[in-house]
């Protein structure tokens, strides 16, 4: 795997500008903050949050696949304003269940998910080397 930073930019602060990696890609789609029932434990953002974590984790473990294997995360978040005022907590709990791992990442605030109650989408790219 191989981070992607252009000459004279600043680096990046919690993802990379990019990501060259060769061997089995791994897709995971969409995970919100419902636990393995499909049931949510918390209307928290945080909360919610690290169990979408949890639950990439989980489905990219299928695959032989960890942390350390992401190219890319892709974030769909219900309220910006929240986000930016938890980033503090959001980043302790990305640390707790992914470690010092920052793969390229985009989050884009969008008007609501498809199931009622999330505030948090998260999908991820990895490629487990050959």
């Amino acid at each position: 795997m191989n981070f992607l930073q252009p000459p004279g930019w600043a680096t990046p602060k919690g993802y990379a500008n990019g990501v060259a990696a060769r061997g089995t890609l791994v897709f995971v789609g969409g995970q919100i903050g419902w636990n393995g029932d499909q049931q949510f434990e918390s209307d928290d953002f945080i909360a919610q949050t690290k169990q979408a974590l949890q639950n990439v984790h989980a489905v990219m473990a299928c695959a032989g696949a960890g942390p350390e294997h992401m190219v890319r995360m892709t974030w769909y978040i219900t309220d910006r304003d929240e986000y930016n005022a938890r980033l503090r907590e959001l980043g302790g709990v990305y640390r707790e269940v992914m470690g010092k791992h920052f793969p390229a990442m985009t989050c884009v605030e969008v008007s609501r998910l498809v199931e009622t109650r999330a505030k948090v989408e998260i999908e991820v790219t990895a490629v487990v080397p050959d």
